[in-house]
């Protein structure tokens, strides 16, 4: 049993993502104690609608309460131009003014450069970003199959395990919200 608890969340819903591609390789190479479940819902979020805060949907009830159980996230996704993709950018927002970000170890990786604007929006809101735990791997189709290769699980291994003594350190220090 994990005692170590990693939500993952792509910033992508095309099936042949290779963000979330990266995020299910990750789970074949979690290190001991360590779980890690890739959040499949995002696409069911209506669009953010700040009339909405106190009576908001049941999807994102489910997302704020998946995010709350979690010890840490790990964030996959794109940029573009410069910016968050529409989906995350839409999470985040339903999200903000819940506070359920606040202190939360919080680890990005992507399939190709960037995150910068995903970066500044997670310190705004307050997660505690563990950049030792953060990767750039790019990911190679395998053949003519659209299966994937996964380009270094002993990097996601490592990752997740940095996430995890991040926050077990925090936990020592009082610094870590449960």
């Amino acid at each position: 049993m994990a005692n170590f608890n990693v939500l993952a969340i792509s910033g992508r819903l095309r099936a042949a993502s290779l963000n979330t591609a990266m995020l299910r390789m990750a789970q074949s190479c979690v290190p001991h104690g360590v779980g890690l479940h890739v959040y499949e819902e995002l696409g069911q979020l209506p669009l953010f609608n700040p009339d909405l805060e106190g009576n908001e949907p049941p999807a994102v009830h489910h997302l704020r309460a998946a995010i709350g159980r979690s010890d840490a996230l790990l964030f996959a996704s794109p940029e573009y131009a410069h910016g968050i993709s529409g989906v995350l950018k839409n999470a985040l927002d339903w999200m903000v003014s819940s506070g359920v970000f606040v202190s939360k170890p919080v680890a990005l990786w992507n399939a190709s450069p960037g995150l910068a604007a995903l970066r500044q929006s997670l310190h705004a809101m307050s997660a505690r970003l563990v950049y030792s735990a953060d990767l750039e791997l790019l990911i190679k189709p395998s053949g003519p199959t659209p299966s994937q290769v996964n380009p270094n699980p002993t990097a996601m291994r490592g990752a997740l395990e940095s996430l995890k003594l991040s926050y077990t350190s925090n936990l020592t220090h009082g610094l870590t919200q449960q």
